[in-house]
Order: C-alpha cells, then sequence, then structure tokens
C-alpha cells in the first residue's frame, strides 16, 4: 500500500496571511490593552479585599468611592474586570475582541454621560464637569468598527 501525497490547493499560500490581528491596533490602543489588563487585575484584587476587609479608594468615569462594599464601589470593580477582560481579549487577538471592545465602548460613553448629567442633580456641592475619557472613548469605537472586518478575516 503506497501512501498518497495529498495534494494542496494552489491558492492555499495566497489564503494565509502573514498579518496578526495585533497589528491592526493602533500604538495608542496597545498601550491601553496593558494599562487595562493591569486594571482589571487591581480591580479583581479589590474584589478579594471586600472579602478581607481591605478597603481601596476607587474611581471610573466619574464615580468615586471608599468603600469597595458598596453598590458603587462593585459597579466600579465590575467596570475595571470587564475593561481587564476586553484587553486580554484585544491583546491576545481573541475572535470576540473586537465585539467585546465595543460592548466597552459603549458602556463607558454612557456611564461618562450619566457621570456628567445626572451625577451633579443628584449630588450636592457637585457641578457639571466634562470627562476627558470621552476624547478617546469615542475614537475607540470608531477605531474598532473599522477594523471589524479585517479582524474577523484574519485567523
Amino acid at each position: 500500500m503506497k501512501h498518497q501525497k495529498i495534494s494542496k490547493n494552489s491558492f492555499d499560500e495566497f489564503e494565509k496571511s502573514d498579518k496578526r490581528r495585533i497589528q491592526l491596533l493602533p500604538w495608542w490602543i496597545k498601550v491601553f490593552c496593558w494599562i487595562f489588563m493591569l486594571f482589571g487585575f487591581l480591580a479583581a484584587l479589590s474584589l478579594i479585599g471586600i472579602f478581607i476587609g481591605i478597603n481601596a479608594s476607587l474611581a471610573i468615569y466619574g464615580f468615586e468611592t471608599n468603600e469597595p462594599f458598596s453598590v458603587i464601589g462593585i459597579f466600579i470593580i465590575a467596570i475595571g474586570i470587564f475593561k481587564g477582560f476586553t484587553a486580554y481579549t484585544l491583546w491576545f487577538e481573541k475572535d470576540i475582541a473586537i465585539k467585546v471592545g465595543k460592548i466597552d465602548a459603549i458602556i463607558g460613553i454612557i456611564v461618562c454621560i450619566i457621570s456628567m448629567c445626572v451625577i451633579p442633580y443628584l449630588q450636592e456641592n457637585v457641578g457639571f464637569t466634562f470627562r476627558l475619557e470621552l476624547v478617546l472613548l469615542i475614537p475607540y469605537l470608531i477605531k474598532l468598527t473599522k477594523i471589524e472586518k479585517e479582524w474577523k478575516a484574519i485567523q
């Protein structure tokens, strides 16, 4: 019995790309991936700290607290862990990364708008503040939308 050599499709060499998904991300998103992976890790540590009685000062998108075991504290920790997960999926080129990143950006934009437009009316001595995070969240969402099709095409 002879071994038959499996013939390759002559187009296989053209279909495989040497391009990696990480190359689609601009430098500033790559930097924030590392920052938010660290942020996600610290948020997870804060969650563990709740159970052993360690308090931490938490803040993101205009929400802040010194009590991690509160509604705002759990909310900030959840956002931190989600942002860390998002950064991980982008950095390690996961299939769901763009979808998760877009959800992350939309949540961030909504939370920023709430902290700018609702919080000033609920708390005393708090005026309107523009959230600078929007300056990066909107281009982040636009960039992810632009590279989504190419991200899916690269395996």
